[in-house]
């Protein structure tokens, strides 16, 4: 007697669409809950305060120099440059726009004696003008 018959078991089967249906709504959670990576800015500045510093006018943009405390000082538009380059740079540019505006951004606890070389080499390109960046100080 056999009670029970031989039965074929058919291999199972995946259900591709309701997989894709998942992914998909996985994708979209990690796009959405991602945070996008900000612009860092390349160097922290302590910029030095003051309390008559008044804001600049902003008609034209000017050629901002940033001078760090550490090597290398000196950066245009947050790329590094060297002294030479930078000399190189104000005296094209000076020539090109003769009402050159120039900007510096020079950290706390920068050398004072690369802060003169900038300014040294700023008035010898004959710049339009030459203005420095501050903070104002903090109110206790």
């Amino acid at each position: 007697m056999q009670f029970s018959g031989k039965k074929r078991r058919r291999a199972p089967t995946v259900i591709i669409v309701s997989l894709i249906d998942v992914l998909l709504v996985v994708l979209i959670f990690l796009m959405v809950s991602t945070t996008f990576k900000r612009e860092q800015p390349v160097l922290k500045l302590a910029l030095p305060e003051s309390q008559a510093a008044k804001p600049g006018a902003a008609e034209a943009k000017p050629l901002i120099i940033t001078i760090a405390a550490k090597a290398p000082y000196f950066y245009l538009t947050e790329r590094p440059v060297t002294f030479e380059q930078l000399q190189n740079r104000l005296q094209g540019e000076a020539t090109k726009d003769p009402q050159l505006k120039v900007a510096i951004r020079a950290d706390k606890l920068a050398p004072w004696g690369e802060v003169t070389k900038v300014i040294d080499a700023a008035k010898l390109a004959q710049v339009g003008s030459l203005n420095f960046y501050t903070e104002k100080p903090a109110k206790p």
